[in-house]
């Protein structure tokens, strides 16, 4: 099926209540400034931050929760410029409760909405703490294989009593490589879930080891499905593209793979 190759996102996820954004990491061979261009680009107005990325030829360092607060407004400065709002940020894990505070504080200065991470378990009341104190909300990812959140049953365990601000980063990419269904993942989710890590991938080849990503509708994942699921919970959120192949010159492909989201959108609402 083909699609016309045009960015924007479909005039019809305001009224799904969704909102689609590029995690950076999608861009992780270029500075922080050039995913923002690239972002713009793609005319997309939201974008998911990973830690450690170089911030570019006009800023210093790189995209780290402990920067100073001059590099926090070059930073904002700099995606503003763009049209583009930095909504989240991870996947992080902080090796103690000083470190969690650290990046919550860092989150409130830029107006972080949701932190994306793989809290240890021993860490999750007091992050529950920090995601009501700041007002921020959490979004557990699952890696795979040995994550502590790689299934959804772990997932659910692990935050049953905590407070509404902790959810979900649903990987469906990551599900469906564990031989889980993202269908039924995000259905047992239901309201934990607060952004996805959107994909799709290729078929299982015998002798290779890597189901590499693919444009959105040409490979094994279900996605009509998932965002009709997503329809039926009244999911309302953030959905991340995070397009892990073809890094050097991604854009046309992550081009395709919004058209194919537009039409899905449009057919759904």
């Amino acid at each position: 099926m083909a699609f016309p190759v045009v960015a924007q996102p479909s005039k019809k996820l305001k009224k799904a209540g969704w909102e689609l954004g590029v995690q950076s990491y999608t861009f992780h061979r270029f500075t922080f400034q050039e995913a923002v261009d690239k972002a713009q680009e793609l005319g997309l107005n939201y974008m998911e931050v990973y830690y450690g990325q170089p911030l570019g030829k006009d800023i210093e360092g790189t995209m780290d929760f402990k920067m100073d607060k001059a590099t926090q407004k070059e930073v904002l400065k700099y995606a503003k410029s763009k049209g583009v709002k930095i909504k989240g940020s991870g996947v992080v894990i902080c090796k103690d409760e000083a470190e969690w505070e650290q990046l919550f504080q860092f989150a409130d200065a830029m107006g972080i909405e949701i932190i994306t991470c793989e809290p240890e378990y021993k860490h999750l009341k007091f992050v529950d703490q920090l995601a009501n104190k700041y007002k921020i909300d959490v979004a557990i990812h699952n890696h795979p294989k040995p994550s502590n959140y790689w299934s959804p049953e772990l997932f659910l365990k692990a935050v049953d009593g905590l407070s509404d601000r902790i959810g979900a980063c649903a990987d469906v990419g990551h599900w469906k490589r564990m031989g889980l269904d993202p269908v039924e993942g995000l259905k047992q989710y239901g309201s934990r879930l607060k952004s996805l890590h959107f994909k799709d991938i290729k078929e299982k080849v015998e002798g290779e080891a890597e189901q590499h990503d693919v444009i959105w509708g040409t490979g094994i994942l279900p996605l009509k499905d998932m965002l009709e699921v997503l329809k039926e919970e009244k999911f309302e959120g953030l959905f991340s593209i995070e397009y892990e192949y073809n890094w050097d010159n991604s854009v046309p492909d992550i081009k395709k793979n919004i058209a194919y989201f537009n039409q899905v959108v449009d057919e759904l609402f």
